[in-house]
Order: C-alpha cells, then structure tokens, then sequence
C-alpha cells in the first residue's frame, strides 16, 4: 500500500445553508459535539500517519488561523485566497505544499471510521500506474441527514458514473479524496470545481471509487447538523 504523508482540508467556503451560524464563524469552526468541523478533519489525518496539511481559507480567514496556531499535529500550512477559488481551484493553489499523493477532505465531511479507517482504504485501492482520483462514496439511504437524489452509479470494478438529470442514484460523494498531482495538469489557478477533473478522470478511466462501510453525517445543512448532534450525542450518551 502507498504512503501518503501530506492531505489538505477545505476550510474556505461561505457556508451559506448553515446560516445564521456562519455569519460570525466560518463553516470549518462549527462544531459538533463539541469538537470543530476542521479539528475533525484534521484528525482524521493525523490517525493515519500523515504529517503535513494544507488548510485553505478566505471566509473569516483570520478566525481559522487563530484557532489553528496552537495545533502542533499535523503541520499546518495555510493557502489563503483573497479570491474564493472553489475545490479544483482551490487544491491546484495548494499544489506546491502536497506531496504525491494527497488526501482531500471537505471541511463538513463527519464520519466514524468501520474496522479500517476510510483514509487507510483509500490508500489500499489507489494504484500510482492506474489512477488519478480515488473517491470515497456513501450509500444514501444510511447517510444520516441527506435528503439528495445521489450523485453516482458504481459499477462492480469501482468505476463511478455520473447521475443523469432525472436520475436517483445509490451513491454520494462523501467529501474524501486521494489525488494525484496529475489530475491538475494544464490547469489553472483559477475558480472551477472538482466535478470538472472527475468528469476528465472518468473519461480517461483514471478513477476508482469505493463505499464507506462506517457512519457518515451530512452537516452541510442546519438541518444535517441537528440530525448529526443528535445520532452522535446517542452514541456516545445512550439512553
């Protein structure tokens, strides 16, 4: 299996569906349970052996960078972007600070791991030679707080295809990635998504994708939040 030493968390969106909370914090200093958005993620990194991160900021940039300076674990580096560069543009900035291959965690993707950790499982399924992306997906029956349609189909072999308009799919993405550097060749630092280097992935068969066999909570909304603390507070004080 691949080392991966270095990964990156998505700090620097607006949070606009957790409004009011964002207003005076941004997304990635929400907590749950007590303990940050960001906090977790980063965690989830730590557990795993890697050693270096990137945080990106731009919403309340200042606030991230206070509550990250007494974090000794991983290595934190900040990529600040006075222009808001969404995921692809986002990483492709980050580029120079990222080994080969790195994690990307969405800063408000809460999971509990299964018997191995997502992270780890990642790393096991990524082949140097064949890919370019690997992409953890959640069944969204199970997903607790998601109300969406899905986002793909996976086949048996991994391989991800997208939704159609008027389809309802089995799969979610669940905001955990493994990159390679190749994903960004020709690219710019410039505001696009990783939907577009997924499409480019899949076209080329670049790309593998397994499902999480652990919890996973979607807290992009007010509402996803609530179910969240909910689910979790029973875990861990059951009545």
């Amino acid at each position: 299996m691949i080392s991966v030493e270095t990964g990156m968390v998505l700090a620097a969106g607006l949070g606009m569906r957790l409004r009011p909370l964002t207003e005076s914090k941004p997304k990635a200093l929400v907590t749950v349970q007590g303990r940050t958005l960001l906090d977790r993620a980063l965690d989830h990194l730590e557990s795993v052996g890697v050693k270096r991160a990137v945080v990106n900021t731009h919403h309340k940039a200042e606030m991230i960078e206070r509550h990250l300076s007494d974090r000794k674990t991983p290595a934190i580096t900040i990529s600040h972007e006075p222009t808001l560069l969404d995921t692809g543009g986002g990483v492709a900035k980050a580029l120079p600070h990222l080994g080969e291959p790195f994690f990307v965690i969405n800063s408000d993707a809460v999971w509990l791991n299964g018997r191995v950790p997502a992270l780890t499982r990642l790393a096991s399924v990524f082949d140097p030679e064949r890919h370019d992306a690997a992409l953890l997906m959640q069944e969204t029956v199970p997903a607790v707080g998601y109300e969406g349609r899905g986002d793909f189909f996976l086949d048996a072999l991994g391989v991800p295809r997208r939704r159609g308009e008027n389809e309802v799919v089995p799969f979610l993405f669940a905001g955990i990635q493994l990159l390679s550097h190749r994903l960004f060749a020709g690219e710019p630092v410039a505001p696009y998504s990783m939907n577009r280097l997924w499409d480019k992935a899949i076209a080329q068969g670049r790309i593998v994708a397994i499902v999480h066999d652990g919890t996973w909570y979607d807290v992009g909304t007010l509402a996803g939040l609530a179910a969240t603390e909910s689910r979790l507070g029973e875990l861990w004080f059951p009545r």
